[in-house]
């Protein structure tokens, strides 16, 4: 069985990761966590003490390693487990839900809940947060089920529990699952001044012209950069349309121009998209003008929801933000999505920013 502070030495002595004090106080939790569920797995003597070991809440401010981390105790279990985004999970719970309502089972939630405990010892969320009352008003029984059927839940977010679900509709019925996740879960806060995330991208372009190789693999380098080559399935249900992320992971999404802005799509598509990650990236914005203008009035719509929305807008296009638009209805319009396109290539921008954990 790998230790995974011996796996975290490694990566700092590789150079991948910087030795951080407020990472091995979390690691150090994780590690009891990751022993005791091995060992019960191979049903050993320490299978009592793994009923009554608690999962993880790791909480702190965004860049500071929390996914990583998880991930590292993930990718090193020896158990059936799960490792998925928190609201990429609860779609998926809602969609079996309908299914069971739809097949006239008794209780559904159960139904849902028991498919998952069958499947799974470990159930690591990333990126809690409660922003829907559909979710609010299931996930504290939905939790009770997966914890007394033996689930362990690791799960980090950017607010401590307390704070979940805040000014939320009746958010008096959602309190007893902020209860229910300080008595279950051992609250851990990451505390690091160290923003990750962020250092790759200080200093470095986020606008990348005109459409050539060259900017096709500077592209491809900030991705890997920033999400480790990985991409998770990711979706969204916006006004009962669905919207999958092509790639997606850790709050870093990536999206051809065509993707976002040549299907039917609105502001309320766009405020849920970049309402859900810290980084958005758009690759192959072509030339602009009177043979595409729907396709350009959609991208001057997704270009006021990431300013205003305060995320890192990184793209590939065919010309420089001034030269972008320079023909047809809407040219007088578009100055100002040339000005907020130049405010967000400046560095001063990135310094005002939180990025994903």
């Amino acid at each position: 069985m790998k230790n995974l502070t011996d796996l975290y030495d490694k990566m700092i002595f590789e150079g991948s990761l910087q030795d951080d004090r407020g990472q091995r106080v979390i690691l150090k939790e994780l590690e009891k966590v990751h022993h005791a569920v091995s060992r019960s797995n191979a049903k050993s003597l320490f299978f009592k003490k793994t009923e009554n070991l608690k999962g993880v809440y790791i909480w702190g401010g965004v860049g500071c390693g929390k996914s990583m981390l998880m991930d590292l105790f993930v990718k090193n279990l020896l158990v059936s487990n799960r490792r998925v985004h928190f609201h990429a999970f609860m779609q998926e719970i809602h969609k079996s839900l309908h299914k069971a309502r739809g097949l006239g089972k008794n209780d559904p939630l159960a139904v849902v809940a028991n498919k998952v405990i069958k499947n799974f010892k470990v159930l690591a969320l990333d990126e809690m947060q409660i922003k829907d009352i559909t979710d609010a008003m299931i996930v504290g029984r939905l939790f009770t089920l997966l914890l007394d059927g033996g689930v362990k839940i690791v799960t980090t977010s950017n607010r401590i529990p307390s704070d979940l679900y805040k000014d939320g509709l009746n958010r008096q019925l959602f309190l007893p699952f902020i209860d229910l996740i300080e008595n279950q879960l051992n609250i851990l806060n990451l505390a690091t001044e160290i923003d990750y995330r962020k250092n790759k991208l200080r200093g470095a372009p986020v606008y990348f012209s005109p459409l050539d190789i060259d900017s096709r693999n500077n592209l491809d380098k900030l991705w890997i950069d920033l999400s480790g080559n990985e991409s998770q399935d990711f979706h969204l249900t916006v006004n009962k349309r669905e919207i999958k992320f092509p790639s997606y992971s850790n709050g870093v999404a990536k999206f051809t121009f065509l993707e976002l802005c040549a299907e039917n799509r609105g502001p309320a598509d766009f405020l849920a998209i970049v309402d859900n990650v810290r980084v958005l990236i758009v690759e192959n914005i072509p030339q602009l003008g009177r043979s595409n203008f729907n396709e350009a009035k959609r991208f001057t719509t997704l270009i006021d929801t990431v300013y205003e929305a305060g995320i890192v807008f990184i793209c590939s296009a065919a010309s420089q933000p001034e030269h972008l638009y320079l023909d047809g209805e809407g040219v007088f319009e578009f100055e100002r999505t040339v000005s907020r396109l130049n405010e967000m290539q400046s560095e001063s921008w990135g310094k005002g920013l939180t990025l994903s954990n």
